[in-house]
């Protein structure tokens, strides 16, 4: 039988689903057939990495990409019960920097293409990078599911529809709820999409939204402010910049060594926006910037913080930012480089 394309199918019976920022792991031994099944019940596609053991070592593999909505065999055949690992990552598709899927086990990882090697203590020595890996205990030899998900819970199909509507926000050409219904208006979205892009009204939902993926990707080319690391150390970044009359500090953007992320999704139109950043070094400590000019408030944790006065009285605490380049063509590009950090200090 030929498959539907998910925005012509009637959904009945389902609930809008709000979506929050806390993305745990969950597990269970329902799966169709023997190997490590890994499924995303999000609305993020997602590039996941696993760990498993072979002889005394850990062999760590990626990437694996999964659409919203979609299950994929990470690994074959007959399984070795005992802890596994996982991580995930969101596509640079989507807007406001990467997301994250992880936990506490630092295994190494190549960000910037497949790979598969042996985790080593020091993984720089490899040219790779350290993330930190999520334990999942495989209890069957012949099948096991893992599931990426978001708070609320979706189940696939609610996830795959939550899919398509994030993207085609993502694309520029949606607004509205990520709720994991197609409605009408989702569906006039899509098929004026389709319709821009010459595509049939039966296209898959597997191609609308790889297609969606890069119109996303290219889109954040062109408008808004991106950061860029590059250092071969991870940073977490902040920016400030004019609200109204006052102004604004919002953080933290994780970027990976060589990574970007997007801050602002929106046409810049004006100057007067600043950067931070502070790099970790792997020892406890961290580097800021030694070129700060101006003040604003930053927290350890997530955080918008409305004005830039007496921080610590309001149990922030204050960091010294850069005033960036004014924007050229509604974009800009901010990148950080080695020589922009001054020495270690204490992260306590």
């Amino acid at each position: 039988m030929a498959q539907v394309p998910l925005f012509t199918k009637i959904f009945l019976g389902i609930f809008a689903i709000a979506l929050t920022s806390v993305l745990p792991v969950t597990a269970s031994a329902q799966a169709n057939s023997d190997g490590w099944e890994v499924c995303n019940e999000t609305s993020y596609i997602i590039e996941a990495a696993t760990g498993r053991y072979e002889g005394q070592g850990v062999v760590v593999q990626g990437w694996k990409r999964l659409r919203p909505g979609a299950c994929e065999k990470v690994i074959e055949g007959e399984l070795q019960p005992g802890i596994h690992y996982l991580f995930g990552r969101s596509s640079t598709a989507h807007r406001g920097g990467r997301k994250v899927w992880a936990g506490k086990s630092n295994l190494c990882i190549d960000p910037t293409g497949s790979f598969a090697v042996e985790n080593i203590p020091n993984c720089s020595v490899m040219g790779l990078e350290s993330r930190e890996f999520r334990p999942v205990l495989i209890e069957n030899s012949k099948r096991w599911r893992t599931s990426f998900t978001e708070t609320d819970k979706r189940n696939l199909e609610q996830a795959s529809a939550a899919g398509v509507q994030r993207l085609l926000d993502n694309a520029g050409v949606y607004s509205g709820r990520i709720d994991g219904y197609l409605g009408r208006k989702t569906r006039a979205a899509i098929g004026d999409f389709l319709t821009s892009k010459g595509l049939d009204a039966n296209t898959s939902d597997a191609d609308l939204m790889d297609i969606l993926e890069q119109t996303a990707i290219e889109r954040a080319r062109n408008v808004g402010l991106t950061f860029c690391n590059r250092t071969n150390k991870r940073i977490w970044s902040a920016m400030a910049r004019r609200r109204g009359e006052g102004w604004e500090s919002r953080g933290w953007w994780l970027l990976e060594a060589g990574g970007c992320a997007r801050v602002i999704d929106e046409p810049l139109l004006q100057a007067g926006l600043f950067a931070y950043a502070e790099m970790e070094t792997g020892d406890g400590e961290i580097r800021t910037l030694t070129k700060g000019s101006d003040t604003f408030c930053v927290s350890k944790g997530k955080f918008a913080i409305t004005g830039r006065e007496a921080c610590e009285e309001a149990a922030y605490r204050a960091g010294r930012f850069v005033a960036t380049p004014a924007p050229v063509n509604r974009k800009l590009v901010f990148e950080f480089f080695e020589r922009d950090f001054g020495d270690p200090i204490d992260a306590s």
